[in-house]
């Protein structure tokens, strides 16, 4: 019995996952695109018999251009290439074969087959092809003068409507997200390829579109883990730091022993105050080359014993003033833009009294992002 629930269940309706904007875009879009292809149509062909110039299927394209624009069913050439060379064969069935239930049946299964060959594989190209079976079309002008005619003006309002509405059409395929030093993904795009190789059925979504959407499912399931992580979690404690008038001497001594890139400059408050990089090191030293690169630096850091001095001699001379501080409530997550986008390598974390209570680094990050695994 259960085997036949879950079968039984195949049939129900999928949700759509789209909102009432979403869907009064399409149908406003649907309406507009075949009332102007049926009006410009009429005019060009100046035939009363409608026929002559507005196909059926057309409706159908219709749902896909404007309700489906980033289907791969629906982009231009499926749309114009799909119903034309599938009329075509549906004419030539016409033709050359009298009784229409054969004929009908071998136009649609020859649509298929070179609308795959050709690369555009459109649904209504299949009602295009029995059309102009049961209409007993024996010419070409059901495919090139209502076909082709229909199609492209279709294609037309198609473009037009969906950049006015904020849809890409025709649709540019989603660039995958590029892996980044913080991100580890669970899947490469050659692991998607096997995949779909075993799945072998047409998918109603690009495979670009499709591993993009994975990744963006991945990311938001990592966030949703890690939204009940807060800063103080994952921080580095016992946070070494200077003050402002710590010597150069002494924090580039202290970097040197703890192995450590930067130092979060406090008050006697414990209130930070600014941060100092070796890359401050660096810049205020002038050491730009890799000559004599050593002794200018101990050159640079060694206190000059003079009551006045043009050389920095202090922390606080040379600091970055402009710190980026983060709550030791707060999330984790949302620290991933600095990290990943902003280049910040090291991030101070403090209290509620804006005291220094620890320090989060991008091995930190990692560290409880691998944790989540």
């Amino acid at each position: 019995m259960q085997a036949w629930r879950e079968w039984l269940r195949a049939f129900l309706p999928a949700p759509i996952a789209v909102d009432g904007k979403e869907r009064v875009r399409a149908i406003a879009g649907a309406l507009l695109g075949i009332l102007f292809t049926a009006s410009i149509s009429r005019l060009l062909t100046g035939s009363v018999f409608v026929g002559a110039w507005l196909v059926a299927p057309l409706g159908a394209s219709a749902v896909l251009v404007f309700a489906a624009p980033a289907s791969p069913l629906a982009q231009p050439w499926s749309v114009v290439g799909g119903n034309v060379i599938s009329a075509l064969v549906g004419v030539a069935c016409a033709t050359w074969i009298p009784d229409v239930v054969p004929a009908g049946a071998l136009a649609v299964a020859l649509a298929i087959t070179v609308m795959f060959a050709l690369r555009c594989l459109h649904p209504p190209g299949g009602a295009m092809a029995l059309t102009a079976v049961l209409a007993h079309a024996s010419h070409g002008h059901f495919a090139i003068g209502a076909a082709l005619i229909n199609s492209l003006l279709l294609v037309l309002v198609g473009v037009l409507y969906n950049a006015m509405t904020g849809r890409a059409y025709p649709h540019t395929q989603l660039a995958p997200r590029p892996q980044t030093s913080s991100q580890k993904t669970r899947f490469i795009s050659e692991d998607l390829d096997k995949v779909l190789a075993r799945y072998n059925q047409v998918l109603d979504i690009s495979r670009d579109d499709l591993e993009a959407l994975l990744q963006e499912a991945e990311m938001e399931g990592m966030r949703r883990r890690l939204q009940d992580i807060r800063c103080q979690d994952v921080m580095t404690r016992g946070v070494i730091t200077v003050e402002f008038g710590s010597s150069l001497e002494e924090a580039w001594n202290l970097m040197q022993q703890h192995r450590i890139k930067s130092l979060p400059v406090i008050d006697r408050s414990r209130r930070v105050v600014g941060i100092i990089t070796m890359a401050d090191f660096l810049r205020s030293a002038g050491l730009t080359g890799h000559q004599g690169f050593a002794a200018r630096l101990r050159e640079f850091i060694r206190p000059d014993g003079l009551l006045q001095s043009d050389k920095p001699e202090v922390v606080g001379q040379i600091m970055t003033r402009q710190v980026r501080v983060a709550s030791a409530n707060r999330h984790a997550i949302e620290l991933m833009p600095l990290f990943t986008d902003a280049g910040h390598h090291h991030i101070p974390v403090i209290d509620d009294d804006k005291r220094i209570v620890g320090i989060i680094t991008q091995s930190d990050f990692v560290r409880a992002l691998h944790q989540l695994e």
